[in-house]
């Protein structure tokens, strides 16, 4: 384990983010379910192909009891193909239409590091961004979450989908995650986003043992003073470790195990394909 060469200053106090004119309060941890509008995910369960199907998971979702559901319509699996920003578009925004008009109280959020594709979200009905660059790829999302107020997910990402297996080399794990959350909340509030939330980007540009040293450690984060959303669910740091599959049992149940660690270590908000299991491991906890 690395040195860190920062303080762990826990900090105990509430944690919540506005939307509109409704404050989410997270100091009980929340489900967020994911939904993909993609054929390639990596999770095929996960995947929608049409209005109907989509409806129907969401509704399955809420009787599960999840609080906010994740849309996205860009795989980012490592390695995944690229999508255009017209293609990406066209997937969202009906998704994002069809949800918002069957549970208008539902909270949305918009899984994409493209601000053309943000605006047109919120524009039809999303209330958060959930940036998976960290606003590197397109810098210009983090105005258009200034112009929606909408609360913005920072992940620590290095490179892109398609590069970012590459780029896992790190002097000091947690200091640069640190330093790099650091310097992005300064410029996020500096354009006027003011809810934020951190995710630390598991699987992403970081390796098998990476992901979970970063996990074991979570806590340290706090010192900054933002809620922690943890991505675990079924990702390669659980089943290859396991020898299994994605939809596995086996990778379920690792998945369930892992995020308890999360929340023992002060995750706000559990990003989940499984809302019925993530749900009675908060309300255990």
């Amino acid at each position: 384990m690395q040195n860190l060469d920062f303080e762990n200053t826990k900090t105990c106090s509430k944690y919540s983010i506005r939307i509109g004119d409704k404050l989410i309060d997270l100091s009980t941890p929340l489900a967020m379910g994911i939904v993909n509008i993609t054929p390639d995910s990596f999770y095929a369960t996960s995947r929608t192909d049409t209005r109907d199907e989509l409806i129907s998971r969401v509704e399955q979702m809420l009787t599960e009891g999840v609080s906010i559901v994740d849309i996205g319509g860009y795989s980012s699996r490592p390695g995944a193909k690229d999508v255009s920003i017209e293609d990406e578009i066209k997937r969202i925004v009906p998704a994002v239409q069809a949800i918002s008009e069957a549970f208008p109280d539902l909270t949305i959020s918009i899984d994409t590091f493209r601000s053309e594709v943000a605006d047109a979200a919120l524009t039809h009905g999303a209330h958060i961004i959930n940036d998976i660059s960290g606003f590197s790829i397109d810098p210009k999302i983090i105005h258009v979450a200034a112009k929606h107020n909408a609360p913005y997910i920072l992940m620590h990402m290095r490179g892109t989908p398609q590069t970012m297996q590459t780029l896992t080399n790190y002097e000091n794990l947690f200091r640069e995650i640190a330093t790099y959350f650091s310097k992005k909340i300064s410029q996020l509030q500096d354009a006027g986003v003011n809810d934020i939330i951190l995710d630390p980007g598991f699987g992403f540009s970081k390796t098998l043992t990476q992901n979970h040293q970063l996990l074991d450690h979570l806590e340290h984060f706090h010192f900054l003073e933002k809620p922690i959303l943890a991505g675990l669910s079924r990702k390669s740091m659980i089943y290859n470790k396991i020898n299994s599959t994605p939809d596995s049992v086996e990778t379920l149940q690792e998945t369930t195990r892992l995020n308890q660690v999360a929340l023992k270590k002060g995750a706000h908000i559990l990003r989940v394909h499984d809302v019925k299991e993530a749900v009675e491991l908060i309300t255990k906890n």
